[in-house]
């Protein structure tokens, strides 16, 4: 299999294995960035040679400024794996990353909503109910 044709099922794979929604981008450098699920979970960058899998992290820089800045779980040199081994090794990742970045994850213990780690006010209260809760200010 031709690496254009090995590029375009990595396209296909990664649109169908991450988590719904998927949105796709291409970077300035002519990647293409993956970010899967709602809150964001997994984020994927795509390049002609490499697979770049992280989990989906960010941080408030100020009230109103939110930065993406995702934690690497793995590169995968896809051009140099067969094709089975590519598979599971990046369905692997996959996975790993969004485990990792669900364990994050923390029930509201006043509307007991699973929430992102980015929208919790202090462990087990999110950001509207801290808000409801206590008039807190963000």
């Amino acid at each position: 299999m031709d690496a254009p044709e090995r590029y375009e099922q990595l396209i296909a794979f990664l649109g169908s294995q991450l988590p719904s929604p998927v949105e796709q981008e291409i970077d300035a450098d002519g990647g293409r960035r993956f970010t899967g699920g709602d809150p964001p979970e997994v984020v994927v960058v795509l390049t002609q040679a490499s697979v770049v899998v992280s989990e989906f992290r960010g941080m408030w820089e100020t009230p109103l400024t939110f930065v993406v800045r995702p934690r690497r779980v793995g590169l995968i040199k896809w051009r140099r794996l067969p094709e089975t081994a590519l598979w599971n090794a990046l369905g692997a990742l996959l996975k790993g990353a969004q485990q990792a970045r669900l364990a994050r994850f923390q029930v509201c213990q006043y509307c007991d909503q699973n929430t992102a780690p980015e929208w919790l006010h202090e462990d087990r209260v999110c950001l509207s109910c801290a808000h409801r809760q206590s008039g807190a200010v963000h």
